[in-house]
């Protein structure tokens, strides 16, 4: 991961640069008898650990959760894997793009005529980071309120993604509809909306979420005669007649250019979106408003800046991820290693520090 995709001007790559974010690192030979010492040390005072080897690569290792327990009967151990730690799965390899096939959401997307297709950024690899990070606080939620000491944490990469499938499911299961593809349209058709390109070439995405709004986007595009037809009375009526609804819609956003929609959409309280480029986030007012977008003193790389937005803690970015080992030697010091010792480490090769150097 530390290694995937460009590099910034200090060599260390662009995604690490958001993934390392606050975070120390440290080069160590954790299978040896002193670096499972030094891994026992920093064990001992830690809240949380999270590891995401193959299901039993700890336990071969002779430090699985129930040693890691008897060192720290109250850690969190955060264990993600591709497939879960158990199931006729669970040695298999995988990554993020396996679990996007795998949960349904690669079936999903897409137009009825074409084939499955992975979403535009790492779906399953940042869903997992939230997902683990609810489970990790639900850990010691219940550790501070005495429900529970140190537990594990399970998470497959697939299962995060298929906790976001909340439609589909019981879409099937109770009410026996087949979710398929449905290209620019909402899934399912369930509401009015999907994408419409402006006669000045901008894309919109207009949708709607309930009978209320579907009528006031309706309204917008086809005043009282198509906001009033009983074919779109009800949510249930309209989504049998979708196509119409639809090519209203496309008709109208295809007549008239961006602002002129935003501004029609404006006076019936509808909704329309204007997608946006990664270069036109940068710029968005919004976005600089809300201040989402983050610059760390003396880094030329912006990042995304922490989300949500707490009003008495809210978060801080201190630094960018930071090349491999760049922190072995603050951090065994901070363990009681003298330089001497640190350097005997060095040698014997159960440390390293940033770049390969020698204390």
């Amino acid at each position: 991961m530390r290694d995937l995709g460009p590099k910034a001007e200090d060599g260390v790559g662009v995604w690490w640069k958001t993934l390392g974010r606050n975070k120390k690192t440290l080069g160590l030979d954790w299978k040896s008898d002193e670096g499972r010492d030094i891994l026992r040390k920093l064990v001992e005072d830690a809240d949380v650990l999270i590891e995401n080897f193959r299901p039993g690569v700890l336990e071969r290792a002779g430090v699985g959760p129930d040693v890691l327990h008897d060192w720290n009967p109250d850690l969190v151990v955060l264990r993600v894997s591709g497939y879960g730690q158990d199931g006729p799965m669970r040695d298999l390899p995988a990554f993020g793009r396996a679990a996007e096939a795998m949960s349904g959401l690669a079936h999903l997307t897409g137009f009825p005529d074409g084939p499955p297709m992975h979403p535009g950024f790492p779906a399953a690899d940042s869903t997992t980071g939230l997902m683990g990070a609810l489970g990790i606080m639900i850990a010691l939620f219940a550790r501070e309120k005495g429900i529970a000491r140190g537990q594990v944490v399970d998470i497959a990469v697939f299962e995060a993604l298929l906790r976001l499938m909340d439609y589909p499911v019981p879409a099937l299961t109770g009410a026996n509809l087949s979710p398929r593809r449905n290209g620019l349209r909402q899934p399912m058709d369930f509401a009015p909306g999907g994408m419409f390109r402006t006669s000045d070439g901008v894309w919109l995405s207009v949708s709607a979420g309930s009978a209320e709004t579907a009528q006031r986007l309706l309204r917008a595009v086809g005043g009282d005669a198509l906001a009033d037809d009983p074919r779109f009375a009800t949510l249930g009526e309209m989504s049998r007649h979708m196509t119409v609804v639809f090519d209203a819609i496309n008709d109208f956003v295809t007549q008239h250019t961006a602002k002129e929609v935003e501004a029609v959409f404006a006076r019936h309280d509808a909704v329309a979106s204007r997608v946006l480029s990664v270069e036109e986030i940068m710029t968005n007012e919004q976005i600089r408003h809300r201040g989402d977008i983050v610059s760390v003193d003396g880094e030329q790389t912006q990042v995304i800046g922490p989300v949500p937005h707490l009003s008495a803690t809210p978060g801080q970015l201190r630094w960018l991820g930071r090349p491999p080992s760049a922190d072995s030697q603050s951090i065994l010091r901070d363990l009681g290693f003298n330089d001497k010792r640190i350097a005997a480490l060095c040698e014997a090769g159960l440390v390293r520090l940033e770049g390969g150097r020698a204390l």
